[in-house]
């Protein structure tokens, strides 16, 4: 057979790699607050609190004029009782000021964790609608960082900054009405001090929001890294690359640091900008103010509070710059999760979609063809058939194209061209519940989580009584690898199912289909990576399982295909022979030389 003519890669967005938003600020905050309705919920009561937390912070510097000009120099000498008067009634303001700024924090920290607590699932649940070769094009390391680190950076903002940011301005506005109240010319002093300074802020705030957007990225580097290290721990010991590896998360921890530090000189150069305006801003008061008093334009107490309102306006001011500075950061790590959520789910689940019932599956192929991205065409218009009840193998060479038959079969991928179709359905027209309800797939390598045998096995059935998963078990015919078991359902299996060996977390696998009981079963291999002895059990548990259903097992080992009812043999992404297993050996150069192959394998290895 002749080679197959390399083909254009597909131009649908498969397999896309999960990007950034490239909203502007203003933007992104609004998409970002429309996907976490409850962080913007009772927000007007919120600010109003936190207003009249504001205003009250006036009640300092002007119970201090009152009390220099009408109480320390009154006539006739100071008025105790009038200082003691001011003094009780901003005590009581100071109090009221303070339960409202309780209970604007406690707001806005409820708001912020219903809202990204939305924000996170949404993104998590979003990760999971995604295909999986859209997924592979990231690390796992930059995916979980989008959902915890990044959402973690957006909380502490939303907590504090957007609405300190607001209020900061607030006070801004009413603090300088009050000191234009009591002198003009010395708020014009005050403004013409720091309005160079809130220029210059403006320029340098897109330098600072740049600085931020390289820490997110160095940040799910490193976390990428990390994890990969973790999870490779027996690889790299096997190989002794420890020093490799500790040099590359060496590489991407300096990085992150680098950028890190980059960014908080940055940060640390404007916050100290602000400070000197701060400085210099209240010596220009003392000095005015000192020369206005003498001419009579002002009295002492109006000097004395101006000094206090340099320091109110100072604060929101270098708290604005701040503020800022966590907001440019904050709108970095929501774009990031943006990005996550607005990455098209191509294999997405149709609304509404089609219930398939119940019953003996049948498979057609019709003109199916699968590319994927900057790699070619991997299938060429393949027309399979796959009956009701019968068991299946497909066969070929390493990228002959059945591993992705069989995504395509349990929709883990859609084809570009052409439809997969359960019967007579396409598969994208059902929805994803009664989907997974017909059609499970059974990996080389079950994941298993960290908790006990019995919960891992209820992922298939969350409603199954113990008596129901032992009865699972021993329906397989795996009654005395049970009973091996230190503590039967309640063994622990370990993180990924370590404390088991492989061939025994492949009969956990087998068990939770049992349980799912579906109308298809997808095999990718199970006999693989087992050991002899596991090989016979996993055996008489298949011929247990696929009994009186439809099976499809990607083999590769060939004593797969010798007992299948039929083999499907795979040549460059076509198919080159549908039959028994003797009608394909007579018939298929290629089976022939796979069989010849493997013959001589089983040969050498007896």
């Amino acid at each position: 057979m002749s080679p197959a003519t390399p083909e254009p890669v597909s131009t649908r967005p498969e397999g896309a790699r999960i990007g950034v938003s490239g909203s502007g600020t203003l933007a992104t905050i609004r998409r970002g607050l429309s996907l976490s309705p409850e962080l913007t919920r009772g927000f007007g009561l919120t600010l109003a609190l936190a207003g009249a937390a504001t205003v009250g912070k006036l009640a300092v510097p002007v119970a201090v004029q009152q009390a220099t000009d009408h109480g320390l120099l009154a006539e006739g000498g100071p008025d105790v009782g009038h200082v003691l008067r001011l003094a009780a009634v901003t005590a009581v303001l100071l109090v009221i000021l303070s339960v409202a700024n309780f209970l604007v924090n406690i707001r806005l920290f409820t708001a912020a964790e219903s809202g990204l607590a939305t924000l996170r699932t949404r993104a998590f649940r979003h990760i999971h609608d995604l295909s999986v070769l859209t997924q592979s094009t990231e690390r796992r390391g930059v995916l979980v960082s989008r959902v915890t680190s990044d959402v973690d950076t957006i909380s502490q903002f939303v907590q504090f900054g957007g609405i300190m940011l607001i209020l900061s301005i607030g006070q801004i506005v009413v603090v300088t009405a009050l000191m234009v109240l009591y002198s003009p010319w010395l708020a014009l002093t005050v403004w013409l001090v720091f309005l160079p300074m809130m220029l210059a802020i403006r320029r340098l705030q897109p330098f600072i929001g740049r600085g931020y957007s390289r820490v997110r990225e160095r940040v799910g580097s490193m976390l990428g890294a990390l994890t990969e290290t973790i999870g490779g721990a027996s690889t790299i010991r096997a190989y002794g690359i420890q020093e490799i590896t500790r040099t590359r998360v060496g590489a991407a921890i300096e990085e992150h640091r680098d950028a890190a530090t980059r960014a908080q000189w940055r940060s640390v150069s404007v916050f100290t900008l602000g400070m000197l305006t701060s400085g210099l801003a209240v010596a220009a008061v003392v000095g005015v103010g000192t020369v206005l008093v003498g001419r009579g334009l002002i009295t002492v107490g109006e000097a004395v509070a101006f000094v206090f309102l340099v320091q109110l306006f100072t604060q929101p001011v270098n708290q604005a710059t701040e503020i800022l500075n966590e907001l440019q950061n904050a709108v970095a790590c929501w774009r990031r999760v943006i990005g996550i959520i607005d990455t098209p789910a191509d294999v997405a689940d149709p609304e509404p979609g089609v219930t398939s019932p119940r019953g003996p599956a049948t498979v057609d192929f019709r003109g199916v063809s699968f590319a994927y991205p900057r790699s070619g065409r991997v299938l060429h218009e393949v027309d399979l058939h796959l009956a009701a009840g019968r068991r299946h193998a497909i066969v070929g060479e390493t990228g002959s194209g059945k591993t992705t038959v069989a995504k395509l079969m349990t929709r883990l991928q859609d084809p570009t061209e052409g439809s997969v179709e359960l019967d007579g359905t396409d598969l994208r027209e059902i929805s994803f519940a009664s989907l997974r309800q017909r059609i499970i797939l059974v990996p080389q390598e079950g994941f298993l989580f960290d908790d006990t045998l019995a919960e891992n096995l209820r992922f298939a059935a969350p409603e199954a009584t113990d008596g129901e998963l032992q009865a699972a078990v021993e329906e397989l015919g795996l009654a005395d690898w049970f009973a091996d078991l230190p503590d039967g359902l309640q063994t622990p299996v370990g993180q990924q199912g370590e404390s088991l060996s492989a061939g025994e977390r492949q009969l956990v696998a087998l068990v939770r289909a049992r349980l799912a009981d579906p109308d298809l079963l997808v095999l990718d291999e199970a006999t693989s990576a087992v050991d002899p002895m596991t090989e016979v059990r996993v055996q008489r548990a298949l011929e247990r399982l696929t009994a009186g259903r439809t099976s499809v097992a990607i083999a590769h080992r060939l004593s797969t295909a010798e007992a299948a009812d039929v083999v499907v043999v795979m040549e460059q992404g076509r198919v080159d022979a549908v039959g028994h297993h003797d009608e394909v050996l007579a018939s298929s150069q290629t089976y022939q030389r796979l069989h010849a192959s493997w013959a001589a394998q089983r040969k050498d290895a007896g």
